[in-house]
Formats: C-alpha cells, sequence, structure tokens
C-alpha cells in the first residue's frame, strides 16, 4: 500500500466490482481507453482476476485502487502494467470524472512512480496515450515522461503515443 498527503493506493479486491464496473464503463474510459465489455459485477470481478489480481501474482505490481484517506471512498485507479507490445511496464491511471481537476491523479501516478523506481528497482517506464488526450499528455510531462514515438494498439485499432522515462543511457 502507498499513502500521500489525500490518498491510499491499495491492491484491488473482488470487492471493488461494483466501483470497476462503473470506471470502465465511464464515458471518458470508453473514449480514451476503450470499450472493455464489461457489462456486470460477473464480468467486472472477471475482469479484475484476470487483469490486476493476475497482475500481481505474476509480475508483482498492477493496478491499485485509489481511495480518499477523508472519505474512504475509491475514487479511481492507478498504477502499473506490463503489457506484451511493450518493452517495459506502463503507468495508467483513471479517475471517476467528479474527481477530475483536483491534482489526484498527478498525487497517485506520482507515488507510483517513486515506488516504480524505488523499491521495484525500475530503470524504464513506459505510458500510451491517445493523441487527443491532452491532460493525460500534460500529466505524463509533468510526471517526468517524455514523447518516444507513435506505435499501434494492441489490437492495431489506433494510433497511440507513447512517452518513456529512463534512468540513465538507452538500452
Amino acid at each position: 500500500m502507498l499513502r500521500t498527503a489525500r490518498l491510499t493506493l491499495r491492491p484491488f479486491t473482488l470487492a471493488d466490482a461494483g466501483f470497476m464496473l462503473r470506471l470502465l464503463n465511464e464515458p471518458s474510459w470508453l473514449r480514451y481507453i476503450g470499450d472493455r465489455g464489461v457489462h456486470t459485477l460477473a464480468e467486472a470481478e472477471r475482469y479484475l482476476e484476470q487483469g490486476a489480481l493476475a497482475s500481481y501474482a505474476q509480475h508483482g505490481f498492477g493496478f491499485e485502487a485509489v481511495v480518499l484517506h477523508e472519505t474512504g471512498e475509491t475514487v479511481g485507479m492507478c498504477g502499473l502494467a506490463q503489457r506484451e507490445y511493450l518493452d517495459a511496464p506502463d503507468i495508467g491511471f483513471a479517475f471517476l470524472p467528479e474527481h477530475a481537476g483536483r491534482g489526484l491523479a498527478f498525487e497517485a501516478a506520482s507515488a507510483a512512480m517513486a515506488r516504480a523506481r524505488g523499491a521495484l528497482g525500475l530503470r524504464r517506464i513506459l505510458a500510451t496515450t491517445r493523441e487527443d488526450n491532452h491532460a493525460s499528455q500534460k500529466l505524463l510531462s509533468k510526471l517526468g515522461l517524455q514523447f518516444e514515438r507513435r506505435i499501434r494498439s494492441a489490437d492495431g485499432s489506433r494510433e497511440l503515443l507513447l512517452y518513456a522515462w529512463q534512468e540513465g543511457p538507452s538500452p
């Protein structure tokens, strides 16, 4: 678990399926990340099992629930994923729309980046975003990632911008 001034990042559990169901069907998620075909609580549980929970077991990291200290409410997700088509883990974040614009994504992602560089010892961290997601691009730059190149999404359906942070010389 990570704690910041306002947030706790904690591993997801199956009890978070209701939150995940809502987040995955938010218009901003569908627009910038894509439809995951999750429309029931059972599908949200499966999404968590095959995504975050499997990643914790396989890689020792994954996306985590972002919880407000003040209320105990889960407001977003943030963390690392190891995608088959990328040569390093990538950082990602998504928040419920009513919590946007409060600096929570930067706070959570800064903590996740610090852990990735420190405790996990990562020397390269990536991120992908759509070209029209200017808020995400601004946040990635603020985190110290730089635009590297354009890539195709895993399913080949769209072009993504690849951002990278790297310690030391290029591999």
